[in-house]
C-alpha cells in the first residue's frame, strides 16, 4: 500500500483516532505522510501487517504505546545543529536582547526533544555575553524547554550527550562547558539556566511569559498548515515587542505569519516581532 492509498484507509483513521483518544497525541494536526512513515517503523519492528492489527497490538501490549510515541516525536538533533544559524543568533540577535532593561531574559525551547536545543541556547547566550564583554549577564538568562515526550524530557534533565552530539561544537567550548568522557555532561554554568517541562505545543497554551526568544527548530514542518499558522500566531503573542523567533533551516514563515514578524536573518530563519 502506498502512502497515498493509506491516507484513504479507514483503518489508518481508526488507529490515529485511537492514539489521539487514548494518549492525547494530536494526530489530526500532523501531516498524514509523517504519521504513516513513523507508524510504519513500529509496525515493521513488531512484524505487524495492517493498521487494524497494530491497533490490536497496542491493546495487548500497552508498553508499545511508549515506543510508538517515541517514534512519533523523534527528532534528529545535536548540539549547535547548523552552527552557522547559532553564530548568526549570537551576533545579530542576542546582543540587542542583552541590552534590554529586564532583569530576566526568558527563552523558550519549544519542542526541546532530548535537551540539545536548550543546552545550545544556554551556550549561545554565554558566548554572546562574552562577545559583548558582559559574561556575568548570563545570570539574567532563563531557558525553558518543553516537549510532549516524557522519555525525551528525562534525557533533557540529565544534560548528558554522546560523542555524536558534539560534531558542530568547537573543541574549546566543549572543554569549557562540558565534562570530559562519554557521555559528556553540561556543567552547572549552563544547566542552572535550564528547566524542562512536559507540554503539548498544539493542545496547550504557551508557558507563562513573556518571552524574549523562542526557538522552535525542525518541529513545525511536521504539522499541517492550519496548525502551523496557529502555532506561529501563538509564538507572536508570547513574545515581547522586539523578541526573536528562531526556526529550523528547512522552515519559513508563510501566510498570515509573514505579517507578524520582520526578518532578522532570512537565510538562518531568524525573525523579530516588531
Amino acid at each position: 500500500m502506498t502512502l497515498k492509498d493509506a491516507a484513504h484507509d479507514p483503518s489508518f483513521d481508526a488507529l490515529t483516532g485511537k492514539i489521539a483518544r487514548e494518549r492525547g497525541f494530536a494526530c489530526g494536526s500532523y501531516k498524514p505522510t509523517c504519521l504513516m512513515r513513523r507508524i510504519a517503523v513500529r509496525m515493521r519492528a513488531r512484524a505487524v501487517h495492517g493498521y487494524a492489527a497494530y491497533a490490536q497490538l497496542l491493546d495487548a501490549d500497552p508498553a508499545e504505546y511508549d515506543r510508538l510515541l517515541d517514534a512519533l516525536t523523534i527528532n534528529v538533533t545535536k548540539l549547535r545543529r547548523n552552527a552557522e544559524a547559532w553564530d548568526a543568533l549570537e551576533a545579530e540577535a542576542l546582543p540587542a536582547l542583552f541590552a534590554r532593561p529586564e532583569r530576566t531574559l526568558r527563552t523558550w525551547s519549544a519542542g526541546c526533544s532530548s535537551g540539545e536545543e536548550p543546552v545550545t541556547l544556554a551556550m549561545s547566550w554565554a558566548r554572546a555575553a562574552e562577545r559583548i564583554g558582559r559574561p556575568h549577564d548570563l545570570a539574567r538568562v532563563q531557558v525553558v524547554g518543553t516537549d510532549i515526550d516524557a522519555r525525551s524530557l528525562e534525557r533533557a534533565r540529565a544534560g548528558a550527550f554522546a560523542e555524536s552530539a558534539f560534531t558542530e561544537v568547537p573543541p574549546g567550548d566543549r572543554a569549557r562547558w562540558f565534562t570530559s568522557g562519554e557521555p559528556s555532561v553540561a556543567l552547572p554554568v549552563l544547566r542552572d539556566r535550564i528547566t524542562v517541562e512536559k507540554r503539548d505545543l498544539l493542545e496547550q497554551p504557551a508557558p507563562a511569559g513573556p518571552w524574549h526568544l523562542i526557538a522552535c527548530r525542525n518541529v513545525i514542518i511536521y504539522f499541517d498548515r492550519a496548525s502551523q499558522d496557529a502555532l506561529l500566531a501563538r509564538f507572536h503573542a508570547a513574545l515581547v515587542p522586539g523578541g526573536v523567533l528562531m526556526l529550523g533551516k528547512v522552515e519559513s514563515l508563510l501566510g498570515p505569519a509573514r505579517a507578524l514578524f520582520e526578518p532578522l536573518n532570512v537565510r538562518e530563519r531568524i525573525y523579530r516581532k516588531p
